[in-house]
Protein backbone atom coordinates (compact mmCIF):
# COMPACT_ATOMS: atom_id res chain seq x y z
CA UNK A 1 0.00 0.00 0.00
CA UNK A 2 1.10 3.46 -0.74
CA UNK A 3 2.33 5.18 1.82
CA UNK A 4 2.09 8.97 0.36
CA UNK A 5 -0.94 9.71 -1.45
CA UNK A 6 -1.58 12.65 -3.93
CA UNK A 7 -5.14 13.96 -4.34
CA UNK A 8 -6.24 16.76 -6.80
CA UNK A 9 -8.77 19.00 -5.72
CA UNK A 10 -9.04 21.42 -8.89
CA UNK A 11 -5.97 23.41 -8.85
CA UNK A 12 -5.29 22.24 -5.27
CA UNK A 13 -3.68 18.90 -4.56
CA UNK A 14 -3.33 17.18 -1.18
CA UNK A 15 -0.18 15.71 -0.57
CA UNK A 16 -1.23 12.60 2.62
CA UNK A 17 0.73 11.09 4.46
CA UNK A 18 -1.01 7.34 4.85
CA UNK A 19 1.75 5.20 6.75
CA UNK A 20 -0.38 3.97 10.01
CA UNK A 21 -0.64 4.24 12.99
CA UNK A 22 2.02 7.11 13.17
CA UNK A 23 2.82 8.42 9.43
CA UNK A 24 6.75 7.33 10.93
CA UNK A 25 8.95 7.95 8.06
CA UNK A 26 11.33 5.05 6.87
CA UNK A 27 12.49 4.89 4.18
CA UNK A 28 9.59 3.59 1.79
CA UNK A 29 7.62 6.64 2.66
CA UNK A 30 10.76 8.79 2.07
CA UNK A 31 11.07 8.23 -1.50
CA UNK A 32 7.48 8.27 -1.99
CA UNK A 33 7.77 11.68 -0.90
CA UNK A 34 10.44 12.76 -2.75
CA UNK A 35 8.66 11.26 -6.10
CA UNK A 36 5.44 13.47 -4.89
CA UNK A 37 7.75 16.52 -4.34
CA UNK A 38 9.08 16.13 -7.54
CA UNK A 39 5.78 14.96 -9.60
CA UNK A 40 3.88 18.61 -7.43
CA UNK A 41 6.93 20.46 -9.06
CA UNK A 42 6.64 19.79 -12.48
CA UNK A 43 2.90 19.87 -12.04
CA UNK A 44 1.76 23.26 -14.15
CA UNK A 45 -2.22 22.46 -13.54
CA UNK A 46 -1.80 22.67 -9.46
CA UNK A 47 -1.88 26.22 -7.95
CA UNK A 48 -1.48 24.88 -4.37
CA UNK A 49 -0.74 22.10 -1.93
CA UNK A 50 -1.70 20.62 1.06
CA UNK A 51 0.11 18.52 3.26
CA UNK A 52 -1.87 16.37 5.34
CA UNK A 53 -1.20 13.15 7.67
CA UNK A 54 -4.98 12.01 8.54
CA UNK A 55 -7.68 13.13 10.82
CA UNK A 56 -5.74 11.58 13.91
CA UNK A 57 -2.12 12.80 13.84
CA UNK A 58 0.21 14.64 11.06
CA UNK A 59 3.02 12.23 11.11
CA UNK A 60 5.05 11.42 14.87
CA UNK A 61 8.32 11.79 13.10
CA UNK A 62 10.87 8.86 12.48
CA UNK A 63 11.17 5.13 12.44
CA UNK A 64 13.12 4.81 16.06
CA UNK A 65 12.98 1.13 16.08
CA UNK A 66 15.07 1.75 12.24
CA UNK A 67 16.99 4.33 13.10
CA UNK A 68 18.48 2.07 16.11
CA UNK A 69 19.39 -0.60 13.77
CA UNK A 70 21.86 1.77 11.41
CA UNK A 71 25.38 2.36 11.79
CA UNK A 72 26.63 5.86 11.75
CA UNK A 73 27.42 5.54 7.45
CA UNK A 74 23.88 4.03 7.45
CA UNK A 75 22.92 7.04 9.00
CA UNK A 76 24.37 9.65 7.70
CA UNK A 77 23.35 8.55 4.26
CA UNK A 78 19.43 8.38 5.16
CA UNK A 79 19.58 11.57 6.84
CA UNK A 80 21.32 13.37 3.50
CA UNK A 81 18.46 11.75 1.61
CA UNK A 82 15.58 12.82 3.89
CA UNK A 83 16.89 16.39 4.45
CA UNK A 84 16.82 16.32 0.26
CA UNK A 85 13.16 15.11 0.31
CA UNK A 86 12.11 17.80 2.94
CA UNK A 87 13.89 20.64 0.80
CA UNK A 88 12.18 19.52 -2.37
CA UNK A 89 8.67 19.86 -0.47
CA UNK A 90 10.34 23.59 0.80
CA UNK A 91 11.04 24.31 -2.59
CA UNK A 92 8.02 23.80 -4.45
CA UNK A 93 7.35 26.33 -6.15
CA UNK A 94 3.44 26.78 -5.40
CA UNK A 95 2.82 28.00 -1.84
CA UNK A 96 2.06 24.80 0.63
CA UNK A 97 -0.32 24.77 3.52
CA UNK A 98 0.43 22.23 6.21
CA UNK A 99 -2.95 20.88 7.87
CA UNK A 100 -1.58 19.62 11.17
CA UNK A 101 -3.77 17.15 13.56
CA UNK A 102 -3.04 15.45 16.74
CA UNK A 103 1.07 14.89 16.89
CA UNK A 104 3.57 16.59 14.40
CA UNK A 105 6.72 15.74 16.34
CA UNK A 106 10.29 15.22 15.74
CA UNK A 107 10.43 14.54 11.79
CA UNK A 108 6.93 15.62 11.56
CA UNK A 109 7.29 18.95 12.77
CA UNK A 110 10.35 19.30 10.42
CA UNK A 111 8.38 18.66 7.94
CA UNK A 112 5.41 20.66 8.43
CA UNK A 113 7.76 23.38 8.98
CA UNK A 114 8.52 23.18 4.84
CA UNK A 115 5.09 24.72 4.55
CA UNK A 116 4.23 28.56 4.16
CA UNK A 117 1.30 28.20 6.34
CA UNK A 118 0.77 26.15 8.95
CA UNK A 119 -3.06 25.46 9.89
CA UNK A 120 -3.12 23.29 13.51
CA UNK A 121 -6.22 21.39 15.81
CA UNK A 122 -6.82 23.37 18.58
CA UNK A 123 -5.82 19.82 20.49
CA UNK A 124 -2.63 19.39 18.42
CA UNK A 125 0.75 18.55 20.34
CA UNK A 126 4.00 19.69 18.44
CA UNK A 127 7.43 19.24 19.30
CA UNK A 128 11.09 18.31 18.85
CA UNK A 129 11.84 15.99 21.11
CA UNK A 130 15.19 14.13 19.50
CA UNK A 131 17.49 15.15 22.72
CA UNK A 132 15.29 12.67 24.97
CA UNK A 133 16.67 10.23 22.98
CA UNK A 134 20.48 11.68 23.34
CA UNK A 135 19.95 12.95 19.58
CA UNK A 136 19.21 16.03 17.76
CA UNK A 137 17.13 17.10 15.02
CA UNK A 138 18.29 15.93 11.42
CA UNK A 139 16.04 17.24 8.88
CA UNK A 140 15.54 20.89 9.48
CA UNK A 141 14.51 21.21 12.89
CA UNK A 142 17.42 23.30 14.23
CA UNK A 143 17.95 25.65 10.85
CA UNK A 144 14.02 26.22 9.91
CA UNK A 145 12.87 26.19 13.76
CA UNK A 146 15.58 29.26 13.90
CA UNK A 147 14.76 31.35 10.78
CA UNK A 148 10.77 31.04 11.64
CA UNK A 149 11.26 31.72 16.04
CA UNK A 150 14.68 32.93 16.50
CA UNK A 151 17.53 31.29 18.23
CA UNK A 152 16.68 31.95 22.21
CA UNK A 153 12.97 30.26 21.53
CA UNK A 154 14.39 27.36 19.01
CA UNK A 155 16.97 26.44 21.37
CA UNK A 156 14.23 26.12 24.28
CA UNK A 157 12.47 23.79 22.40
CA UNK A 158 15.06 21.58 21.53
CA UNK A 159 17.03 21.13 24.50
CA UNK A 160 14.07 20.02 26.83
CA UNK A 161 12.37 18.47 24.08
CA UNK A 162 9.61 19.47 25.48
CA UNK A 163 5.72 19.51 23.91
CA UNK A 164 3.86 22.75 22.56
CA UNK A 165 0.54 23.02 22.89
CA UNK A 166 -1.41 25.18 19.85
CA UNK A 167 -2.11 28.02 21.95
CA UNK A 168 1.42 28.77 22.66
CA UNK A 169 2.72 27.43 18.90
CA UNK A 170 0.24 30.64 17.51
CA UNK A 171 1.71 32.61 20.28
CA UNK A 172 5.09 32.26 19.36
CA UNK A 173 4.57 31.52 15.70
CA UNK A 174 5.41 28.16 15.32
CA UNK A 175 1.39 27.53 13.47
CA UNK A 176 -0.39 30.44 11.65
CA UNK A 177 -4.00 29.42 12.87
CA UNK A 178 -5.41 27.42 15.04
CA UNK A 179 -9.09 25.85 14.56
CA UNK A 180 -11.07 23.08 15.76
CA UNK A 181 -10.06 19.91 14.91
CA UNK A 182 -12.57 18.86 12.48
CA UNK A 183 -12.21 21.55 10.25
CA UNK A 184 -8.17 21.38 10.00
CA UNK A 185 -8.61 20.02 6.33
CA UNK A 186 -11.50 22.26 5.80
CA UNK A 187 -9.37 25.24 6.56
CA UNK A 188 -6.31 24.41 5.26
CA UNK A 189 -8.29 23.55 1.87
CA UNK A 190 -9.84 27.32 1.74
CA UNK A 191 -6.61 29.23 2.45
CA UNK A 192 -5.04 27.07 -0.41
CA UNK A 193 -7.53 27.61 -2.83
CA UNK A 194 -7.66 31.78 -2.17
CA UNK A 195 -4.03 31.43 -3.35
CA UNK A 196 -4.70 29.03 -6.24
CA UNK A 197 -6.45 31.76 -7.38
CA UNK A 198 -4.33 34.15 -7.38
CA UNK A 199 -1.27 35.32 -9.75
CA UNK A 200 0.73 32.14 -10.17
CA UNK A 201 4.06 33.23 -11.38
CA UNK A 202 3.73 36.41 -8.80
CA UNK A 203 3.16 33.88 -5.91
CA UNK A 204 5.94 31.78 -7.10
CA UNK A 205 8.49 34.88 -6.66
CA UNK A 206 7.52 35.96 -3.51
CA UNK A 207 7.88 32.79 -2.04
CA UNK A 208 11.69 32.93 -3.95
CA UNK A 209 11.91 36.17 -2.64
CA UNK A 210 11.20 35.64 0.82
CA UNK A 211 12.95 32.01 1.61
CA UNK A 212 16.32 32.94 -0.03
CA UNK A 213 16.13 36.56 0.35
CA UNK A 214 16.44 35.63 4.34
CA UNK A 215 19.23 33.79 3.62
CA UNK A 216 21.54 36.53 2.48
CA UNK A 217 22.64 40.29 3.60
CA UNK A 218 19.96 42.55 2.59
CA UNK A 219 21.95 44.17 -0.38
CA UNK A 220 21.49 41.18 -2.24
CA UNK A 221 18.11 40.20 -1.11
CA UNK A 222 16.78 43.49 -2.79
CA UNK A 223 19.07 42.62 -5.82
CA UNK A 224 16.98 39.30 -5.66
CA UNK A 225 13.49 40.74 -4.88
CA UNK A 226 14.40 43.47 -7.96
CA UNK A 227 15.21 40.68 -10.07
CA UNK A 228 12.03 38.77 -9.67
CA UNK A 229 9.65 42.47 -9.41
CA UNK A 230 10.81 42.94 -13.03
CA UNK A 231 10.53 39.22 -14.42
CA UNK A 232 6.88 39.39 -13.09
CA UNK A 233 5.87 42.17 -15.04
CA UNK A 234 6.74 40.05 -18.45
CA UNK A 235 3.92 37.88 -17.47
CA UNK A 236 0.16 37.95 -19.01
CA UNK A 237 -1.18 37.70 -15.28
CA UNK A 238 0.71 40.64 -14.54
CA UNK A 239 -0.51 42.54 -17.77
CA UNK A 240 -4.59 41.08 -16.23
CA UNK A 241 -3.61 42.84 -13.30
CA UNK A 242 -2.34 45.95 -14.13
CA UNK A 243 -5.53 46.54 -16.78
CA UNK A 244 -7.73 45.20 -14.53
CA UNK A 245 -7.04 47.90 -12.03
CA UNK A 246 -6.95 50.86 -14.56
CA UNK A 247 -10.42 49.63 -15.80
CA UNK A 248 -12.39 48.93 -12.60
CA UNK A 249 -9.93 49.31 -9.26
CA UNK A 250 -8.29 46.67 -7.34
CA UNK A 251 -9.46 43.52 -6.28
CA UNK A 252 -10.99 42.55 -9.59
CA UNK A 253 -8.62 40.93 -11.26
CA UNK A 254 -9.63 37.17 -12.75
CA UNK A 255 -6.16 35.73 -13.23
CA UNK A 256 -5.31 33.20 -15.65
CA UNK A 257 -3.11 31.27 -13.51
CA UNK A 258 0.01 30.20 -15.55
CA UNK A 259 3.14 32.43 -16.37
CA UNK A 260 2.81 31.33 -20.03
CA UNK A 261 -0.84 31.65 -20.48
CA UNK A 262 -2.87 34.18 -21.52
CA UNK A 263 -6.01 34.77 -19.50
CA UNK A 264 -7.18 38.14 -19.69
CA UNK A 265 -11.07 37.95 -19.20
CA UNK A 266 -12.14 39.78 -16.61
CA UNK A 267 -14.94 38.51 -14.52
CA UNK A 268 -18.02 38.96 -15.78
CA UNK A 269 -16.85 38.60 -19.74
CA UNK A 270 -18.03 35.95 -21.43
Amino acid sequence: MSRVHLEAQGPVAVLRLTHPPLNAFDSVQRQELAEAARDLADARDVRAVVLYGGERLFAAGADIKALAAMGAEEIRGWNRALQRTFDEVARLPMPVVAAITGYALGGGLELALCADYRVAAEDVVLGQPEVLLGIIPGSGGTQRLTRLLGPARTKNLLMTGRNVRAEEALRIGLVDEVVPAGQVLATALAYARTLADGPAAALEAIKEAVDHGADTAVSTGLALERSLFTGVFGTADAATGLRSFLEHGPGRAKFGGDAGHDDTKEEGEA
